[in-house]
C-alpha cells in the first residue's frame, strides 16, 4: 500500500493543477472567459485585459496556491507515509502538467509561470522568493512579462542547487522536476518567443488592445 502513495498524491496534485482559476474566476466575476481575447491564454497576465486588476490578481494567488500546495503538504507531512524527495519533485511537476493540461478543461491550460513559482516556493521560500526576484528584475528593465519568465525559469535550478547544496549529495528528482518545469515553461512560451526575436511581442503596460468586453462569449476561439 505504500508504494502507492506517490502515486496517489501526484494524481491529486494533478487534478488541483487542473483547476483553471483564470476560467473559474471570470466566470464568478461575470468577466469575459480569457481563452476568448488577447493571447486566449487562461493565466493572470491574459485575465489582466479583461480590465479587472482584482480579477488578475486573484487569479495569480490561486494559480501560485494549487502548486504550492501539494508540495507543501508532501514535505510537511509525508514522512510517515514514506514519501521523500523523489514525491516532492512528483506532486509539484504533476500540478504543473495540470495546469497546462487541464483534464477540466479539455487538456487547454495556461503557461504555468504562477503555477511553477507555487511549487517553487513549496520547495524552499527562499528559492521562490529568488526566482520571483529575478522575474521583477527582467520585467523592470526590459518591460517583458514573456523575458522576465524564461530568464527566472532558467535560473531557477541554478538557485535550487545554492539553497540545498550540489546534486551530487540528493537525489537530484526535485533539481530535475524543475528543469522540466523550466522546459516546459520556455515551449508553452514559443510563440513569444518568436515575437521578442521579431521585436513584435508587447510590453509590459503597453495598453489594453486586448481587452475584452465584460459579458463576452464563454467559447474559446477556434484554432
Amino acid at each position: 500500500m505504500t508504494a502507492t502513495y506517490p502515486i496517489l498524491a501526484a494524481l491529486a496534485a494533478y487534478l488541483l493543477g487542473s483547476l483553471s482559476f483564470a476560467v473559474i474566476v471570470t466566470r464568478v466575476m461575470g468577466l469575459s472567459d480569457p481563452r476568448t481575447y488577447g493571447s486566449k491564454n487562461p493565466g493572470a497576465t491574459n485575465v489582466l485585459r479583461s480590465g479587472s486588476k482584482a480579477a488578475a490578481i486573484i487569479t495569480l494567488l490561486l494559480d501560485a496556491v494549487k502548486g504550492w500546495l501539494p508540495v507543501a503538504l508532501v514535505m510537511w507531512y509525508g514522512e510517515p507515509y514514506g514519501l521523500d524527495d523523489g514525491t516532492v519533485a512528483l506532486v509539484g511537476l504533476a500540478a504543473f502538467l495540470g495546469h497546462l493540461w487541464p483534464v477540466f478543461f479539455r487538456f487547454e491550460g495556461g503557461k504555468g509561470v504562477a503555477t511553477a513559482l507555487g511549487v517553487l516556493v513549496g520547495i524552499s521560500v527562499w528559492l521562490g522568493l529568488a526566482t520571483a526576484v529575478t522575474w521583477v528584475i527582467i520585467a523592470f528593465f526590459f518591460r517583458y512579462s514573456s523575458l522576465a519568465s524564461l530568464v527566472a525559469a532558467a535560473f531557477a535550478p541554478v538557485y535550487y542547487l545554492l539553497v540545498d547544496g550540489v546534486v551530487w549529495y540528493a537525489e537530484g528528482t526535485i533539481a530535475g522536476a524543475i528543469v522540466v518545469m523550466g522546459m516546459l515553461l520556455a515551449w508553452r512560451h514559443k510563440e513569444n518567443i518568436q515575437r521578442l526575436i521579431q521585436g513584435k511581442e508587447s510590453r509590459l503596460g503597453a495598453g489594453k488592445s486586448g481587452k475584452a468586453a465584460v459579458g463576452g462569449s464563454d467559447k474559446p476561439s477556434p484554432k
